[in-house]
């Protein structure tokens, strides 16, 4: 029997580093395939895991939630059948809705040897809130449906944020475990053993969200909705929700704020919300000159709402530079070189031109 993990999380929450943590550190000696599915046209973390020796399926049509019917499934089944695996560990797109992962799986588990053994949200503590606001039907489905929820940076969080943070996801999940510890500080299999003290809500979870245990099967009248008015409505107001106003418009956009995101039943996609921008590119970067840029990026809106960039591109002193960003921070480091350099930005209403632009493209 394959065990299945799913570990999703919003954009930057740091899955792919939590992922090479428990491979190291919890899943050792097993035979593991990772599937991982991009929001975007150029994967990056593929190369990213590959250094650690992992097989990468990257599904780059399209992100998850879009491809539950067709390609999802049948890469699943193909990695049974061609690597029988001890485990399997799935990243959805970091806009997927963590529901929709699950009940693909559990399809997929009715046809094939698949125990789905933990599904586990990622959450960078510092920007839950703040996400929460702004994109609640992606990012609070990934909370309500975690079995444990793992926090992301709280190692530099004053208590009472976290606290904050804690009772704040609490509303959305009373039953799941929440990890606050600092990664660093806690092996992977104490994390593992948190995310299996989870299994007992599983089945809970399934049965709360209308789906048989048993069969997999979702039991619940599919109610179709238009949200077209609503959805046109959230983009005209969307950049007054960046992260740098989050207390200046909290009050005053409470209502705005309800009426675009929290929809309880929402079915949009997240390429109705969400846009990349992805180029490949030989074109060679000085350090500072990066850091200017991805300065630049996080700092203004110019270029759209801005909720992730990554990449990974030639240095003019030869090495090769990474580098990812999420709202209000990035970082750069040295790297494996790639065939070409690639960049990929993602976020709502972004600015093509001036990406490129702002890339010296």
């Amino acid at each position: 029997m394959t065990k299945v993990d799913i570990v999703s999380g919003f954009l930057g929450a740091g899955k792919t580093t939590l992922i090479k943590k428990l491979i190291k550190e919890a899943f050792t000696g097993e035979k593991l395939v990772l599937i991982e599915n991009e929001f975007g046209e150029i994967g990056i973390d593929g190369g990213f895991l590959k250094d650690a020796g992992i097989e990468i399926t990257e599904m780059n049509s399209g992100c998850i939630c879009c491809s539950l019917v067709g390609d999802f499934g049948t890469a699943l089944k193909k990695v049974l059948t061609e690597y029988a695996p001890d485990r399997i560990v799935i990243e959805p797109s970091g806009v997927g809705k963590l529901s929709d992962v699950i009940k693909a799986v559990q399809k997929v588990a009715e046809e094939t040897e698949l125990d789905l053994d933990s599904f586990v949200t990622v959450a960078d503590a510092t920007k839950s809130k703040m996400y929460m606001k702004n994109f609640g039907e992606f990012f609070n489905n990934q909370i309500e449906s975690a079995s444990t929820i793992i926090l992301s940076r709280t190692q530099n969080m004053a208590q009472d944020k976290l606290e904050a943070v804690v009772a704040l996801l609490k509303e959305h999940n009373e039953k799941a475990s929440i990890i606050t510890t600092p990664w660093e500080e806690i092996s992977g299999t104490v994390i593992r053993s948190a995310m299996t003290e989870g299994n007992s809500l599983i089945k809970e979870l399934m049965e709360e969200a209308e789906i048989c245990p048993e069969c997999g099967h979702h039991h619940e009248h599919e109610h179709e909705h238009h949200h077209d008015h609503e959805h046109e409505h959230c983009h005209d107001h969307e950049h007054e929700y960046h992260h740098d106003h989050e207390h200046d418009h909290e009050h005053h956009h409470d209502h705005e704020h309800e009426h675009c995101h929290d929809h309880e039943h929402g079915h949009h996609h997240a390429d109705e919300i969400f846009t990349s921008w992805g180029q490949e590119t030989p074109h060679k970067y000085d350090r500072e000159e990066l850091e200017t840029i991805l300065k630049t990026l996080s700092e203004n809106e110019t270029y759209g709402m801005i909720l992730r960039a990554k990449g990974i591109v030639p240095e003019t002193k030869g090495s090769w530079l990474h580098f990812d960003l999420v709202p209000g921070e990035y970082e750069i480091r040295e790297g494996s070189p790639d065939y070409t350099g690639k960049l990929c930005v993602i976020g709502s209403q972004l600015k093509e031109d001036k990406l490129k632009e702002l890339f010296r493209l």
